[in-house]
């Protein structure tokens, strides 16, 4: 496997899950560190892909959840900054399908306060990809930097991002705006069907993808739950299909997609360019093998990927076939 390392860039979030106690008149909140980015370290550097987590940790109790967390999995944290700020706190409602709504309460956090100062390219060490997306792609003041980074890292090192669409808390038109910029400098977008439709409502994956690809990405993959996933090249397509999973709930599950995704194009020595050599036998491979990293995801209760040790081939089977997996 290559030595160097997939960064990350982006926030931890601490998903605080609700759990109602009527005879009390009360709720109970349990809370568990996620965040999309953080949630991608913690994947990537649980299958074995050394991992560089950048993020503003908070000292709180929150923020040390976190760091507890990236830390056990595995993450190199150097490149963090120790924040000042709070962490952003989301307090997430699981329905009968296993999908989670959040509510953000994240005004001020140290997720978004990066300064152009902190985000250097010497904060990338050695990496070979730089992933990050989520809310820090879009949350002033910080996302002008994490911006200006990735445009200074594109030319020498493959850039992924998922836009993971918060749309409760940040218009869609915010991300349909920014889309073709980002995708100008991506070599890899990863995103949910749901997510395409926020940005763009009303078009089909094709149409989508083909727009992107004129904006400059070569790889497009929409996750689309129980449908498996469609793998785009360069406008050439194919299907993944999902997984028979027993679902628990689907936090986290596209987050652990895309650490499957660059875990596997890492390991066959695809990044650490504008992926000039990838070819849709070898993206759908890398889509076939991130699915079922997020099946996995989706067998436990929240952000909680798997390791790589549990990857074997009678692992999804043996966790129950009841339903399909949504990334």
């Amino acid at each position: 496997m290559p030595l160097s390392q997939v960064a990350v860039l982006g926030e931890c979030v601490a998903d605080a899950f609700v759990a109602e106690n009527p005879g009390h008149g009360e709720l109970t909140l349990r809370v568990l560190p996620g965040g999309g980015p953080a949630n991608t370290a913690v994947g990537l550097a649980r299958l074995g892909t050394p991992t560089r987590f950048l993020g503003r940790i908070s000292g709180d109790a929150f923020g040390a959840l976190s760091r507890r967390r990236l830390d056990d999995s595995g993450a190199d944290l150097t490149g963090c900054v120790a924040a000042a700020e709070t962490s952003t706190l989301a307090v997430a409602t699981v329905g009968d399908d296993g999908r989670a709504a959040y509510s953000f309460h994240s005004e001020g956090a140290a997720d978004w306060q990066w300064s152009a100062d902190e985000l250097t390219l010497g904060r990338l060490g050695e990496a070979a990809c730089l992933h990050s997306g989520s809310l820090a792609l879009v949350r002033a003041p910080g996302a002008a930097h994490i911006e200006d980074l990735l445009a200074a890292a594109a030319p020498r090192l493959t850039v992924s991002i998922d836009p993971n669409v918060r749309a409760a808390l940040v218009d869609p038109a915010v991300y349909r705006a920014r889309m073709p910029r980002w995708c100008a400098l991506a070599d890899v977008v990863r995103l949910s069907d749901d997510d395409l439709a926020h940005i763009h409502p009303g078009e089909g994956i094709g149409q989508v993808c083909d727009t992107w690809h004129a904006a400059g990405v070569r790889l497009v993959v929409v996750t689309r739950g129980p449908e498996g996933a469609v793998v785009s090249v360069d406008g050439e397509r194919a299907e993944v299909p999902a997984p028979r999973a027993r679902v628990v709930d689907t936090v986290g599950a596209g987050d652990s997609f895309t650490a499957g995704l660059l875990h596997r194009l890492h390991a066959e020595g695809a990044l650490g360019g504008r992926l000039d050599a990838l070819d849709l036998a070898q993206a759908v491979r890398a889509a076939t093998f991130a699915a079922r990293v997020a099946a996995l995801t989706c067998s436990v209760a929240g952000a909680d990927p798997p390791w790589a040790a549990d990857l074997t081939e009678d692992d999804l089977p043996a966790r129950g076939p009841e339903s399909p997996a949504r990334s």
